[in-house]
């Protein structure tokens, strides 16, 4: 939803990944940004009504990012996507960094305007969508912000590290980096920041994307 410069380079972006993008915008002029070769859905009318987002398949939707102009069509559009939808991964862009802890208490990724960059908001929406943070000289060892399963929530860092073979390097909660104990607790709007193998990544991608083993 938005289709000003971020948008429109965010769902170019997608597309060259080889993903299917519609985009929504209040604004028909706005497509404009998205050139000639775009080749995805444009749609008409306000991100946050459910018959504009049913026009846009929302129903079919892995992704939705919210990045509009206003905070406050950001998160209510992000929250119809995730409650009214079931879209599991959802982002969005605000203004105002104050009201990051609020948007993340409601489980609500967002990226505050000032630290906007095309990599972050990708991590959260693409499958297999870890991007290196950090690379040692080797190549080998790389940081790596990686996406887990609701189902986690509750489970000890130590539970996670031991799932994945990597470390948790830190995580961030409610906008604050946190050096984590092997007693800490995933909660519910955490970041996980693994340090790991660069060929072991898709491997505690695919484990912390599925319930964790109970034994």
């Amino acid at each position: 939803m938005g289709c000003g410069r971020v948008g429109a380079s965010l769902a170019r972006a997608i597309e060259r990944a080889g993903h299917e993008v519609a985009v929504i915008d209040q604004d028909e002029s706005a497509f404009r940004r998205l050139g000639t070769s775009f080749e995805g859905r444009t749609v008409t009318g306000v991100g946050f009504d459910r018959d504009t987002l049913r026009a846009a398949n929302i129903g079919d939707a892995y992704a939705f990012a919210a990045v509009s102009s206003g905070d406050n069509s950001n998160i209510l559009a992000a929250r119809v996507a995730r409650e009214k939808f079931g879209v599991e991964h959802v982002v969005a862009r605000i203004y105002d960094p104050g009201r990051a802890e609020i948007y993340q208490r409601l489980g609500i990724p967002t990226v505050a305007t000032v630290k906007w960059t095309s990599d972050q908001m990708l991590r959260r929406l693409l499958p297999q969508g870890h991007v290196p943070e950090f690379t040692d000289p080797s190549g080998r060892v790389v940081i790596a912000e990686m996406p887990i399963a609701p189902s986690w929530i509750g489970r000890r860092v130590a539970e996670i590290e031991a799932a994945t073979g990597g470390r948790l390097a830190y995580l961030t909660r409610l906008g604050d980096g946190l050096l984590p104990g092997e007693d800490t607790v995933y909660q519910e709007g955490d970041l996980l920041h693994l340090a790991l193998r660069r060929e072991d990544l898709s491997a505690a991608e695919r484990v912390l994307d599925a319930p964790p083993e109970t034994h």
